[in-house]
């Protein structure tokens, strides 16, 4: 019986510094897949390189939800595999993911995932990321995986502005078990921390989740997501923006 196909799905916003890495690092797997890059928009050369080095690249509504989609509706492959555009990915990763999916009653997974940042708050989150999957939570930065007919029943990743991981993540969970791939681990950048505070960062992630079960839409949950918690610090009286 032939390899399950991977479709690596890849949503993409001025990334130009990220993807050719990525997408060379993904060249080494001898297992059959393919490369989306589903890009919202950049201004820089970030199409122009994920073509040059083989990835077909669609464009798609900016938003990391609405992008994700995208990509999976133009995927080909029996397997979905959703990445962001700051990972490193080790030799081996293919290998492991469907050396994962290999037990039929497996219906998806993701990545364990280490933080790359040497400061002290990177490494706290690496074991508290660990902690967090043993309780079946997980995000869109550990690399989710999905057999496509299981995502297909789902009913996909939902076009939202914010915490369409942690959605998509639950109702997988739901569907049936699921693998964490602990070795090679998926290895993340810890670029967004920067500037930051982490008990800000923290309390931030706590309340969005509050918010998020008590019914706040997506679009008000990222104003307030990036806007005030995830800010980098600024003088008094300076004015914060909400990512869009």
């Amino acid at each position: 019986m032939p390899s399950p196909t991977v479709s690596i799905i890849i949503p993409t916003l001025d990334e130009a510094a990220n993807v050719a890495r990525l997408l060379g690092e993904l060249a080494g797997g001898n297992r059959p897949h393919e490369i989306i890059i589903a890009d919202g928009g950049s201004r820089d050369e970030t199409r122009t390189l994920a073509r040059a080095h083989g990835a077909r690249v669609i464009v798609a509504p900016r938003g990391r939800g609405a992008q994700l989609a995208a990509g999976a509706m133009a995927a080909r492959g029996d397997i979905l595999w959703f990445l962001h555009a700051d990972s490193r990915v080790a030799p081996g990763s293919l290998a492991a993911l469907a050396d994962a999916l290999a037990d039929p009653a497996a219906v998806g997974g993701n990545f364990a995932l280490v933080f790359d940042g040497a400061d002290g708050f990177s490494r706290w989150l690496t074991r508290f990321y660990c902690r967090l999957r043993g309780l079946g939570l997980y995000y869109g930065d550990s690399g989710i995986f999905v057999r496509r007919d299981i995502y297909q029943r789902l009913g996909g990743i939902r076009q939202m502005a914010l915490m369409e991981d942690y959605d998509f993540a639950r109702r997988l969970e739901r569907a049936g078990p699921t693998r964490c791939i602990e070795a090679p681990p998926l290895v993340t950048s810890s670029r967004r921390f920067r500037g930051r505070r982490p008990a800000a960062i923290v309390a931030g992630w706590v309340a969005i989740h509050l918010l998020y079960h008590l019914g706040v839409p997506p679009g008000a949950l990222a104003r307030f997501y990036y806007g005030r918690w995830l800010s980098p610090r600024r003088p008094q009286g300076a004015r914060l923006r909400a990512q869009s």
